[in-house]
């Protein structure tokens, strides 16, 4: 049984996926059939309906979620906006002498605002996301220490997407707050930025100025639009049914039958969930981008073909890039210029220089991004080791980054050398497939079993006798993986290169784009993983 089904049973569970034909037969249709249909000005007000619709079918009552916070987002930003004009207005009438006093009232107005805004979204998202966890370990710490206290785990139903409608919520609060938007006064223009159906469930998180006015100010469809979103959507589907889905039996084995596998299963089983999940969620993304150009409106990319990346930081640059810049724009850069972090920062300078006194304050903010991070992705132990590793990794590689440099130095490594990007490239590549082992893993525990396994009963021989013992996928399947992944491998590094194929395509006549669309289809018919006695597998990130 699948998560969405079970959480929503009676309601069109199978909208959850982007690729269920649910979804790509008669939801996405209806919508452009009807959106083309409506007169110009009827087309925004559609698209909202749509998307309310949408949201209301894979989560029934649920969806009240998403109404409250859309209602509290819009009257929080225009008590803030209004307070700011009142600030401003007494300022300019107001003697230089008085100014100080009225900015400090009002800034202090100003934070209690933007304070209860933030413990309003936050706390939802703590007390339905992570009371359990919580609880749990508290009850674990009283039994440590024989206290007589246990408390009761309460099991609370949450709406799917909504870790990525509160942090796309929050950043238009913080936006307005910032003064980097003004406050929109218009209800239904904010409502469909934050819940616009087909980043509700697994992002992008956009920022209200990327996109609102985009969806506010759509037209009708045109013929580029129409095709490229339909290529787009034809990508993800390659990589989500034909490697993603047909991995997931193997993957399921190996991790939830961890102890029945050697080292080597286990370290063929991270690398191939790391391979799942990449093209899981950019195969997703791809959907949901392509359905957004569909309707004209441009989202912003949220992979940038990842594991081409030199360093971890690099790495976390190109993957999820917009859950990476919310925390980088809205944690890293308050906590890291806070008052007390720039005294911080002055001290350490003098004492230990310019390159390692900025990381002190530098590296507290870094802690506290990536423990985030990890809690945002799920309310277990595994998660939050899954962020403090990537927070070592990365504060590691700053800390001998003026050791390397020297090295480079001294011993003349030319580092734009084709063969040292590779070694790079790959040394990145292991150290994430090491994270996502423990972010896959059942529990801390069983991840530190996992990754002791690995070298301590390795041996290429048991890989294979494993292999065939593994219901739901045999070396056809993998054949059908590994073709797959190089044609998106082939793709992605003409695109590093700098060459847009989807523009080279363009330029091509009438009978070779319709040929290479159609060579699409057809490979995803033959080798996608679906039909009888397969169990649909729930997009990766709509859990989290």
């Amino acid at each position: 049984m699948t998560l969405s089904s079970m959480l929503f049973a009676g309601k069109v569970a199978s909208l959850t996926s982007f690729f269920s034909l649910a979804y790509c037969l008669a939801f996405l249709p209806v919508c452009i059939i009807l959106y083309s249909l409506m007169p110009g000005n009827a087309k925004k007000y559609f698209l909202l309906a749509a998307s309310y619709i949408f949201f209301w079918l894979i989560s029934g009552k649920l969806v009240i979620y998403l109404i409250l916070s859309t209602f509290s987002m819009h009257y929080f930003g225009l008590w803030i906006d209004r307070t700011q004009n009142k600030m401003q207005l007494q300022l300019a009438q107001s003697e230089k002498e008085e100014r100080k006093n009225i900015k400090k009232k009002y800034v202090s107005n100003l934070r209690a605002i933007l304070f209860l805004a933030i413990a309003l979204h936050i706390g939802t998202l703590l007390t339905l996301k992570y009371t359990a966890f919580f609880s749990s370990n508290l009850n674990t710490l009283f039994s440590f220490f024989r206290l007589p206290f246990e408390l009761e785990i309460p099991k609370y139903i949450m709406p799917i997407g909504i870790s990525f409608f509160t942090l796309q919520a929050l950043s238009y609060i913080f936006d307005v707050y910032n003064g980097v938007i003004k406050a929109d006064d218009n209800f239904f223009r904010l409502a469909l930025f934050i819940g616009f159906f087909p980043q509700i469930v697994e992002g992008p998180i956009c920022r209200y100025r990327q996109t609102a006015d985009q969806l506010w100010n759509v037209s009708k469809i045109d013929y580029i639009n129409l095709t490229h979103g339909i290529q787009r959507i034809l990508f993800g589907l390659m990589k989500k049914i034909v490697v993603a889905d047909r991995l997931n039996p193997l993957v399921q084995n190996i991790f939830s039958d961890y102890t029945e596998h050697s080292g080597s299963m286990i370290a063929f089983g991270a690398v191939c969930y790391t391979v799942q999940l990449y093209m899981d969620f950019s195969g997703s993304i791809d959907a949901v981008i392509g359905t957004a150009q569909i309707f004209g409106v441009t989202l912003p990319e949220n992979f940038q073909r990842p594991f081409f990346s030199k360093t971890i930081s690099e790495f976390w640059k190109r993957w999820h890039i917009t859950l990476g810049t919310w925390f980088r724009d809205y944690l890293f850069y308050p906590v890291s210029t806070s008052r007390l972090m720039k005294k911080l920062t002055s001290s350490a300078r003098k004492k230990i220089g310019n390159h390692y006194g900025p990381l002190v304050a530098g590296s507290i903010a870094l802690f506290c991004v990536w423990l985030c991070n990890g809690l945002w992705h799920g309310a277990a132990w595994n998660f939050i080791f899954f962020g403090l590793y990537h927070f070592a990794l990365i504060l590691f590689e700053s800390l001998i980054s003026p050791l390397v440099k020297l090295v480079h130095k001294t011993m003349h490594v030319n580092t734009e050398w084709k063969w040292y990007k590779a070694i790079q490239i790959v040394k990145t590549t292991v150290l994430v497939v090491i994270g996502e082992l423990f972010f896959r893993a059942e529990s801390l525990s069983a991840g530190f079993y996992m990754f002791r396994k690995i070298f301590t009963d390795f041996s290429f021989r048991s890989v294979l006798n494993e292999f065939t013992n593994i219901p739901g996928i045999d070396l056809p399947d993998l054949m059908i993986v590994f073709v797959t992944v190089l044609i998106v491998f082939t793709v992605s590094l003409i695109n590093e290169k700098g060459i847009s194929l989807r523009l080279v395509l363009a330029k091509q006549n009438l009978a070779v784009r319709w040929a290479v669309l159609y060579t699409m289809i057809v490979f995803i018919i033959i080798f996608g993983a679906y039909g009888f006695g397969y169990t649909a597998v729930d997009p990766l990130y709509a859990q989290f």
